[in-house]
Order: C-alpha cells, then sequence, then structure tokens
C-alpha cells in the first residue's frame, strides 16, 4: 500500500497531516521535533513494507551531512515511540527488522470528508446547501484563490526561511561511550579531551591524541572534580580546573603524562594570552567568580569583570586574537547557564550579551578575529552557532537531534572540533533483591530538583524532559512497585519543585518565555486549577513545617532563604545571612540544605540552615552535597563522584529521633574521617537518590555518546 500524495494519514488515535507535517492525537497537536517526525513520515509512505536504514539516511540526512547516523536515527526512532507511546514490550506502530530496517505496522486510513463523524457530516451539508448556487462558486473562487496563495507563501517562506548551513564531518575519535570538552594545541596537531560523560565538574579523565590519526593516550588519575582544559603555549602541558574548597584550584599535566602539579590557587578556566599573561577567572568572595588577567608567575592580578549578582560565576574565557576582548561563558544567579558575554580587556566598554541568546556552555574566534563561535542550548537542544564580528546575527551550524558540545577552533580557521552525540537517561531502582530499571522514555532532568522518594517509598518524582520539541520537563511520578508511571500535571513545564510531606499538594517553580520565574501551587488530584503565589524571581520551592514556602529569592545582588504563607501572604526572611543555593529540605522540614558564604574571603560550604530560625551548622569541611533519606532517619555524604568507570561511594551517618543532627566540627565534617562516625555506612554509589535506609535507593543513569568531529566551516 503506497499512501503518499495523500494530505491526512490515519493509525491508531493519530492522525498525520502531510502538508502541514503535524502529528495529532485527537484534537490536539503532538509535540515532536522536525527530524523525527520526518522519519515517520517516510515510515507512513509504505506502511507494512521494510523501509531500510539506508533510505532513511539518504532520505533524511543525506550524503552531505552523514554523522553518528546510527546514534541519530536511532534517536528519532526512540522520540516517534514516546510520542506514539509505542512500548517496547508489545510493537504497535514500529517494529525493527534487525540489520534490515524498519517497518510501520499499524493499519493506516486515508482521511476523507466521508470519514467524518455523522453529525460532522450533517453540519458541512447545511453549510452547502444554504447559500445560492451564485454565492457558493464566488466563495469556492475566492477559497481556491486563498488557497493557491498560502501555498505559494509557504512554498516562499520554506525558500528564504534561514536554514542552517550544509556541513561536513570528520570523525576524530570512535569511542562506545564519550569524548568532550576538546581543547587544541597551539599547533593544531594535537587534542586534549574528557573521556566521559560529563565536560563540567566531573571525576573523569584528562586524554590527548595526536591529529588525525593518533591513538587516544590517558594523561591524569585524578578523582578530583575537573574542567576546563587549556594547553601551555608551547604545547608541553595541559592545565585543567579542580574543584578544591575553599576556591578553584588549576593543575598541569604533561603531554606525555605523569603527575598532575599545582600551578594557580583561586584560578579557574585558566588561559593564555602570551607566554608571559594569563586569562582565567578567580573567586573575590563566596562563589562570585569573575575574570581577571596577570602574569603567569601568579603575581600583578587585574580585575576585568565580574558578573553583578554575589552568585554569578564566570567560568570560561576566550580572548580574541588581538587580545583586546574576550567571549564569557557564565553562570546566573540561580546557578543555570547564561547567554555568553562579550567583554573588554581593556575598560573600553561594559560587558553586553553576545551570540544566541540562550545557555551558552562554550565560546571562541576565528584566527582573523572575524568570526566568533558558540555552542548554545536553544528550545532545550544544544548546537553550534556562529556570528560576525562585531554585528552579525547568530547563525545555527549544526542542526538534527546529534547535539553539540564544547568547541575548539583550529588555528587554520577552517575547521571546528567539537563533541557530537546523544543521551538518553533512566531511572534505576536498588533494593535488597538487586537492581532494576524503571522506564522514563525521556531525559530526567536532575539539575534544579533532584527525584524524590514520596514519605513511604512506595512512588518516586522527577521532572522529566518528555519528547523532542524543546519544551520544559514535567513532573513525572512513577509507582515502585508496578512501573506503572504518568504525568502528574501534563503539559505544564517546571523547572524545580516539591511535594507536600501528606502527598497532596505540588509547589513549583515555572518560567515565562522573558524568563522570569514564578511559584505555583497545585493539588496532585487537580481538583482546581494552579494557583499563582507571590512575586516574580523567586525559585527552588520546598515546603515547610507548618505548611509555609520556602523559597530562594534574590534581593539586590544576593540570594536568601525565604517564606511565605500558600496565598502568598507574610512574606519573611528564613534567616538573615545570604545563601548561594538551596539543595534540598529534610522530611521533617527542619533543616534547609544549601550552600552559603562563610567566614571571611572566598569560601562556600554545604550547610544545614534550621527552619525555625537560627545560625548555621557547616556540613562539610569539603565540597559536597548532603541529601536526607525519605524517613530523616539518616544524614547522606556523597563521598566519591561517580565517572565512567565507578558507581561512586555514599556514606549514611544514622539521626537521632527528630532529625537532631550529630555533634559536626565546626569547620565541618573531613570525608577522610566521616566513615568514624558512630553507626556509619558506606553504600556504592556516589550521587543517590536516598531512600528509606543505606540498603534502598534509586538513582539517575545517564547514557551518553559522543565523539570528536572535525567541522569543516561553510
Amino acid at each position: 500500500m503506497d499512501v503518499r500524495g495523500n494530505e491526512r494519514l490515519r493509525f491508531g488515535d493519530f492522525e498525520f497531516d502531510s502538508l502541514s507535517e503535524r502529528l495529532f492525537r485527537g484534537q490536539r497537536r503532538v509535540k515532536i521535533q522536525p527530524q523525527p517526525l520526518r522519519v515517520l513520515a517516510t515510515l507512513l509512505e509504505k506502511p507494512g513494507e521494510v523501509v531500510s536504514r539506508e533510505h532513511l539516511r539518504t532520505r533524511i540526512w543525506g550524503d552531505s551531512t552523514f554523522v553518528e547516523f546510527d546514534q541519530g536515527l536511532n534517536y528519532c526512532i526512540r522520540q516517534i515511540r514516546i510520542a506514539l507511546r509505542d512500548g517496547t514490550s508489545k510493537t504497535l506502530y514500529i517494529e525493527t527488522l534487525p540489520k534490515q530496517g524498519y517497518r510501520f505496522v499499524a493499519q493506516v486510513t486515508v482521511t476523507t470528508p466521508h470519514d467524518l463523524p455523522e453529525p460532522a457530516r450533517e453540519d458541512m451539508g447545511l453549510l452547502l446547501a444554504g447559500p445560492p448556487a451564485r454565492q457558493v462558486r464566488v466563495w469556492r473562487l475566492a477559497l481556491a484563490a486563498f488557497a493557491a496563495l498560502m501555498i505559494v507563501g509557504a512554498a516562499l517562506y520554506s525558500f528564504f526561511r534561514p536554514h542552517p548551513a550544509v556541513v561536513k564531518y570528520t570523525q576524530l575519535t570512535d569511542f562506545t561511550d564519550s569524548a568532550l570538552a576538546p581543547t587544541l594545541s597551539p599547533d593544531g596537531r594535537m587534542v586534549a579531551f574528557i573521556r566521559g560523560s560529563s565536560s563540567f565538574l566531573t571525576a573523569d579523565q584528562i586524554y590527548v591524541k595526536v591529529l588525525p590519526n593518533g591513538e587516544a593516550r590517558r594523561l591524569t588519575d585524578d578523582p578530583r572534580r575537573k574542567y576546563s582544559l587549556a594547553f601551555t603555549p608551547d604545547g608541553a602541558q595541559i592545565a585543567y580546573t579542580v574543584l578544591h574548597l575553599p576556591n578553584w584550584v588549576t593543575y598541569t599535566v604533561s603531554v606525555l603524562g605523569g603527575d598532575s602539579h599545582l600551578f594557580l590557587s583561586n584560578a579557574a578556566g585558566l588561559t593564555w594570552l602570551d607566554p608571559h599573561q594569563i586569562l582565567f577567572s578567580r573567586t573575590r568572595s563566596g562563589q562570585h567568580l569573575g575574570i581577571v588577567t596577570g602574569a603567569a608567575t601568579g603575581q600583578e592580578f587585574r580585575e576585568l569583570y565580574f558578573p553583578p549578582h554575589e552568585r554569578a560565576m564566570a567560568h570560561y574565557s576566550s580572548a580574541s586574537p588581538d587580545r583586546k576582548l574576550a567571549l564569557v561563558v557564565e553562570m546566573n544567579e540561580i546557578g543555570g547557564w547564561a547567554p555568553c558575554r562579550l567583554i573588554s580587556l581593556d575598560g573600553r566598554f561594559k560587558a553586553t550579551p553576545i551570540g544566541p541568546q540562550a545557555p551558552c556552555r562554550s565560546a571562541g574566534w576565528s584566527p582573523d578575529g572575524s568570526w566568533m563561535y558558540f555552542t548554545a542550548s536553544v528550545d532545550g537542544h544544544s548546537h553550534l552557532w556562529r556570528q560576525r564580528f562585531p554585528d552579525g546575527k547568530p547563525e545555527q551550524i549544526t542542526s538534527g537531534p546529534v547535539e553539540a558540545e564544547g568547541l575548539a577552533v583550529d588555528p587554520d580557521g577552517q575547521s571546528i572540533i567539537t563533541s557530537l552525540g546523544v543521551q538518553e537517561s533512566a531511572i534505576w531502582i536498588h533494593d535488597p533483591n538487586g537492581e532494576r530499571s524503571l522506564s522514563s522514555e525521556g531525559e530526567i532532568v536532575a539539575d534544579t530538583s533532584p527525584p524524590s522518594f514520596s514519605a513511604d517509598d512506595s512512588i518516586l518524582y522527577y521532572l522529566l524532559r518528555h519528547g523532542s520539541d524543546g519544551s520544559g520537563p514535567e513532573l513525572w511520578r512513577t509507582t515502585v512497585e508496578s512501573g506503572k508511571s504518568e504525568a502528574v500535571f501534563p503539559g505544564v513545564s517546571m523547572l524545580a519543585y516539591d511535594v507536600s510531606p501528606d502527598g497532596k499538594q505540588v509547589v513549583y517553580c515555572a518560567a515565562l518565555r522573558d524568563g522570569t520565574r514564578q511559584l505555583w501551587l497545585a493539588p496532585v488530584d487537580r481538583s482546581f486549577p494552579p494557583r499563582r503565589i507571590g512575586r516574580s524571581g523567586e525559585t527552588r520551592p520546598h515546603f515547610g513545617p507548618r505548611g509555609q514556602i520556602l523559597f530562594q529569592a534574590a534581593e539586590g545582588n544576593f540570594n536568601y532563604l525565604e517564606q511565605m504563607n500558600p496565598d502568598g501572604s507574610a512574606r519573611s526572611k528564613v534567616s538573615r545571612y545570604p545563601v548561594s543555593t538551596i539543595k534540598d529540605v529534610s522530611p521533617g522540614r527542619r533543616w534547609v540544605m544549601a550552600m552559603a558564604p562563610v567566614g571571611e574571603g572566598p569560601r562556600v560550604a554545604p550547610v544545614a540552615i534550621p527552619t525555625d530560625g537560627g545560625p548555621p551548622r557547616i556540613v562539610c569541611a569539603e565540597h559536597c552535597v548532603p541529601k536526607w533519606s525519605s524517613t530523616g532517619k539518616f544524614l547522606v555524604i556523597p563521598m566519591e563522584t561517580p565517572s565512567r568507570t565507578s558507581p561512586g561511594k555514599s556514606l549514611a551517618i544514622p539521626l537521632e529521633s527528630g532529625e537532631t543532627l550529630p555533634e559536626l566540627p565546626p569547620a565541618g565534617i573531613e570525608l577522610a574521617k566521616a566513615a568514624a562516625a558512630p553507626g556509619a555506612q558506606s553504600f556504592a554509589h556516589g550521587d543517590p537518590i536516598p531512600g528509606k535506609d543505606p540498603a534502598h535507593f534509586a538513582y539517575v543513569n545517564t547514557t551518553v555518546h559522543r565523539n570528536l568531529y572535525r567541522i569543516l566551516l561553510p
């Protein structure tokens, strides 16, 4: 059966409009990214017949854009199955035929006016029978003319609208896991990178490879959290940043391997302007990270740019070839990536946003300074962009389901090396019976609100980005015993959430299109619509001990822990001292865990803040993110960060009744001595979602498959 040329195709509860390239379920449009939708359209052309992977590659990707095709097609098929709710245990729509391709197995019918329900046909007949024949002819001519104009207009729009330029790719690495964060040596002959699932604050290791076909060699054996690689001017060493409280530290390692050596304290994202001058990030106070320059000997620093807010952090900087400007990659006041900024190294002008106005993760310059390059996440998808200096408009270079992360511009200016690939995530449950996966059918978003158990461990709540159209994550819940999952508030996107102790209400933070954040309160049973509370700008909400709403809010250039009644009244500060970031709240709502400035100088520490007032208590002397068991009977302290080769490790310290914290040293627990705490139990995961005890927990298993590619610039 060949259904090509038909306008609307029906299968199951769905209809596909081939003219508008839209998918519907009933009267509601189904959100799905354009490339997976084109794959679906190709399968629908010949239902019941095998469509080969090679045919799909030619139709959808084309010969000139061949890159990680297997990953891209697998991703598209997953997104189609998510949109169609097609389970893997029972195939409803798309059958996978190993080494052959795919087959659309559901019955497909062509929708015509005769397929409309009876009342609709009657209404149509009345409308057509009503006007006189002359009036009908006039209307038909008008409709035909309007349709012709619409078709011509759509064709012109499709022709003239901006399209990502056709780019050519050359694969440089071929790992079954991931290569990230590329940086090139000054002569362009070597590339250094991180092999692991994350390029930022990762415990994974640094590798180097001689281009184009040298073998990748591991350089480091450093379990600390690290990021930002840069070659020294002579290409003999690689500098990298380590998170080492009380601040950031830069180490160097030889390209031949060996031990790492301390290069500069209180220095992050370090690069060289010339053999004698460096450009890097430095902490002024708390977490406030800004851009400075100075001598490579570590003296005579000059501040260039600090973001206004005390929580904001300028992590990376890339100087222009003439050393007069720099592109800055920074985090905003709530710890999210912000659009990149352009700063002056000689103080000629104030910092200004640059590139796509979306979260920006990396930036660089062409050798002649005429182009700026970025990786930015627009509509939830990270791609490579460029912008002509000084006043061009951002242009997208890469597109599709395969995402780009990190960039290094070749010294000849003709190509960029970036990391391309896909990732997927699922929640796993660990209990005395072993481990099992809970199907999530999407991407688990755990940056601001990690998944959490209900009070009795029977339900797991989490934020899920369901689909590939760029929409925000929704709150989902899964019944642990049965594995049944459902959206709590279908179609409602949120940045952070908290479920009330009785499980009846949810308070959540949502963002408007302009980025403004708002708090909302809603019943889990949806007995009445969500209700906005508070003003604007609040984030990271939690329920308090008396039903009040706790949240993080900015006042001036500082963040504070504040509270208000569920109706938005009686707003006040819980404590008078500022915080950097609220992390968690104890099940009994007695404590809020947060990162906060402590003492004098550039130091932040994990602290427990009593919700009834009083001074904070420093929990760890080093970097850690303490968590509470679902019952409040254990304080869980991550000891080792998960990596490509290890799940990491955590320690559960028993608490006395009423969530009473143990006696802690004034400067916090030293992780090396934490295991000596009475009753402490170690278990094998460094980023758990704690359950009732150390034997019961969940975790997010993220699988990342990325490799390094050289992209020839159009």
